[in-house]
């Protein structure tokens, strides 16, 4: 499903950062897509127009990603969800249902210890925040040759893609024109490596990160829905179980087969329908 016109870039001052998002819909209910890690709107591509039909729909381009403002900040899960937090004040939203992928759904989750009361309900998709375990080029993104190691070029763009999706092939040629411009942007990956830092080292998400977000699970009490591929190469899914017997109004998990780090991405008609069916009811 390929979309007929790429919605407009708007932008919103955030503090000090100059906050892209795309914006379409209206309705009482709000959602906000938040992409994972060095990740833009355009992951959001195929499932915006679908929630907009009732809802008011929101990708934004995360702190030091994207279009928006790239800081040298530490990028912690708690400086990520302040920010999430501080758009939704920009925008004069109270509350929203947040689906969050990757690590922006451990700063989703951040986000509702902080302050529950923004939170409807939320949507994980392979998110970050729920273990240890996490992909060897996660890891190695912390150590001092990792700048080096991410040059952009056209030419890396599928072979990329090939450890985070099942599929390469279910990833249209479009969407990958469409998301060149933004990965080639300059000043990209500082953030990313100092985002990687931040939460990993070379054996994983360091305790300091997940352990305080496990241990809490239970006081989060916002209607979750669990989306994950069952071949997710960079978070297992077994962070989904975790997510799935702790949280106390998790919904049953929607595991996709054939399906790797991107469901909204490698599947989108079949997300869209799980995440509109789970805002209804």
């Amino acid at each position: 499903m390929l979309l007929t016109q790429t919605p407009i870039d708007q932008y919103v001052q955030v503090g000090s950062v100059n906050t892209r998002f795309w914006q379409a819909g209206q309705g009482k209910q709000t959602i906000l897509l938040l992409h994972g890690a060095g990740g833009s709107a355009e992951f959001w591509y195929y499932n915006l127009p679908a929630m907009a039909r009732k809802h008011r729909v929101i990708a934004i381009d995360m702190v030091g990603s994207g279009r928006s403002d790239k800081l040298s900040a530490c990028y912690s899960l708690k400086f990520q969800a302040e920010f999430i937090r501080d758009f939704m004040n920009k925008l004069s939203i109270d509350s929203a249902v947040l689906v969050g992928h990757s690590m922006s759904g451990g700063a989703a989750l951040q986000l509702a210890l902080m302050a529950p009361e923004r939170i409807d309900k939320l949507v994980l998709v392979g998110s970050f925040g729920l273990g240890r375990e996490v992909t060897l080029s996660a890891r190695l993104a912390t150590l001092p040759f990792a700048v080096r190691s991410l040059q952009p070029a056209p030419s890396v763009m599928r072979p990329m893609l090939k450890q985070n999706v099942f599929d390469v092939d279910r990833i249209p040629q479009e969407w990958i024109d469409l998301r060149y411009p933004i990965f080639a942007l300059p000043g990209r990956k500082e953030p990313l490596i100092q985002m990687a830092r931040t939460n990993l080292c070379l054996r994983g998400v360091k305790e300091s990160v997940y352990q305080p977000i496990v241990k809490n699970l239970s006081a989060i009490t916002a209607p979750t829905l669990i989306i994950w591929g069952k071949q997710d190469r960079i978070i297992p899914i077994a962070h989904a179980h975790v997510a799935a017997e702790f949280l106390p109004n998790a919904e049953v998990p929607l595991f996709i087969d054939r399906c790797g780090h991107y469901p909204h991405l490698e599947y989108p008609d079949r997300f869209n329908q799980a995440v509109l069916e789970f805002v209804r009811n």
